[in-house]
């Protein structure tokens, strides 16, 4: 166990046992377990245990001294007795079955997640969870990131950073100031991460002083960052498993064991927060279940998902492809094409039908255009911008304001509403490298953008699914706003600017044709 490697190890020792383990390796070619582990690690146990002793002995004077007899509501609306600083969510779980208590993966008291083994302190309702529930599911896959955490710090040696849950499992950054994360890694890994769970390590939560935790935290500048930035109170918590001690508001799965199975899948590289002038990490995605044949259901899945990736079939039948010389804008070839611009020509077709004018709008503006509109002081970021006789100028991410000094350019009659303009215009978005994802994540794509100028009695909105599916395809948005920072009035001087765009981007429809049809037209 982490706890019995000496604190002192000396510094020759240490580089000497990372060059063994350069040199050996895992015998895949990727890394091994660092021998001896870095020193922060063991300067971190002991001041942990430390605290931990002073917080177990005041548990147990709470529990001695201020325990009284208290009452649980379970959800069927049955009650029971407890001891306030005494009685856990699992005593009551194994209360009621044993094989409940094995299967709940964590509580929620008073409508708020709750350790299994954290001390109920007051009159409560109790929820007893399983992997099932979504509440639930992120719990389990924190905790599995927390193990991965542990794995990466004791092969890798860097600093941690986030470890969240996602949508379908977990990732770990890390920043490492030498070399980086290979897909030949995973393999040590995961076998590390196995040992770690057969161990059952227990997860403790300790409530501890800020100040305490920035001189816990000192070798780690984006956890002290965290501290100082993000954390407002005297106080906040960690949670311990095995040598791994993280920054962490919880809660957590009783132990270790409960991650039945675990693997590591995939790694990227991201920045700091997501900002580009900032240090790049590593990130390792993981996935876990509480039951193999979930595991292997989860293969088959990302195998299907593989051979539908729009990606791969955009290649395979020669549609489409991208080029590192120009990140985040696709090449269309002849087929491609073809499908892209049929795709127009249908938008086109009904925005003909339903009284709409199609335009032609620059592709560069003055920076003067933006700050009118509100979008420099909140988006600037995001756009590509760039200096010209001394005028700042950018590339347009959206056709709003250029549709506004369109309908500005000349008085407007109250007989010319409603004015529905549509726009087929370039437009460009500066999305973090990492953020890029074939053609549902671009920099460089085109947009059908229609806006409606009309009065507020000619709103009227009706949406429906003809086929009940869901895709991030269209937004339909009032914006009173534009109206009144351009301006724009018409004779009977009332002002709305109604915004709507139909169907996205023709990428992101193209996607969903190749992804959701899986093969193109014959004819192609």
């Amino acid at each position: 166990m982490g706890d019995e490697k000496s604190v002192g190890a000396s510094e020759e020792k240490r580089k000497e046992g990372s060059k063994k383990k350069n040199k050996e390796g895992s015998g895949d070619g990727g890394r091994a377990e660092l021998n001896p582990w870095p020193e922060y690690i063991n300067i971190r146990l002991e001041m942990y245990n430390k605290l931990k002793a002073d917080h177990d002995s005041i548990l147990a004077e709470k529990a001695e001294k201020d325990s009284k007899p208290i009452k649980v509501t379970l959800p069927d609306g049955k009650q029971l007795d407890a001891e306030s600083w005494k009685t856990t969510p699992y005593k009551i779980a194994c209360g009621i079955s044993q094989g409940l208590a094995d299967n709940t993966v964590i509580a929620k008291v008073n409508k708020v997640v709750w350790d299994l083994d954290r001390p109920l302190e007051e009159d409560c309702t109790l929820e007893l969870l399983k992997f099932e529930d979504e509440e639930a599911q992120a719990v389990y896959w924190h905790s599995s990131a927390h193990i991965m955490g542990e794995a990466m710090e004791r092969v890798y040696g860097g600093c941690l950073c986030y470890g969240p849950p996602i949508e379908n499992g977990f990732y770990y950054d890390m920043y490492l100031e030498e070399g980086g994360v290979s897909s030949n890694d995973f393999s040590s890994l995961e076998a590390l991460c196995k040992k770690i769970i057969k161990e059952k390590q227990a997860f403790e939560r300790l409530e501890v002083k800020k100040e305490t935790l920035l001189e816990m935290f000192k070798y780690n500048k984006f956890k002290c960052r965290i501290l100082n930035e993000k954390v407002n109170t005297p106080t906040t918590t960690v949670y311990r498993c095995g040598p791994l001690i993280d920054l962490c508001r919880g809660p957590h799965v009783r132990h270790t064991g409960k991650i039945k199975t675990l693997k590591i899948h995939k790694n990227s590289s991201t920045y700091w927060e997501g900002k580009a002038d900032m240090e790049t990490l590593q990130r390792i995605y993981g996935i876990s279940f509480p039951d193999p044949k979930m595991l292997k259901e989860w293969e088959k899945f990302q195998e299907e998902a593989k051979n539908r990736d729009h990606r791969k079939i955009g290649r395979d039948q020669e549609l489409y492809f991208f080029h590192e010389l120009s990140p985040g804008s696709c090449f269309f070839l002849p087929k491609g094409a073809y499908i892209y611009n049929t795709l127009i020509e249908f938008i086109r077709s009904e925005y003909r039908k339903r009284g709409f004018q199609e335009v032609v709008t620059p592709n560069i503006y003055n920076s003067r255009l933006w700050m009118t509109s509100g979008h420099w002081q909140h988006y600037s970021d995001n756009m590509f911008s760039f200096e010209v006789e001394k005028e700042l100028f950018a590339l347009k991410p959206m056709n709003c304001p250029g549709h506004c000094l369109m309908f500005d350019h000349r008085p407007r009659s109250w007989r010319e509403l409603p004015l529905r303009v549509a726009d087929f215009g370039v437009l460009h978005r500066n999305e973090l490298s990492g953020a890029l994802t074939g053609l549902t994540r671009v920099r460089r794509f085109q947009q059908d953008d229609a806006h409606i100028f009309c009065a507020i009695e000619q709103i009227d909105i009706q949406i429906k699914d003809a086929i009940g599916r869901y895709h991030q395809c269209a937004t339909i948005q009032l914006d009173f706003q534009l109206p009144i920072r351009f301006n724009l009035t018409f004779v009977r001087d009332n002002k709305v600017h109604g915004e709507h765009t139909i169907s996205e981007t023709i990428e992101r429809l193209q996607r969903l044709k190749q992804s959701h049809g899986k093969q193109a037209e014959e004819e192609f």
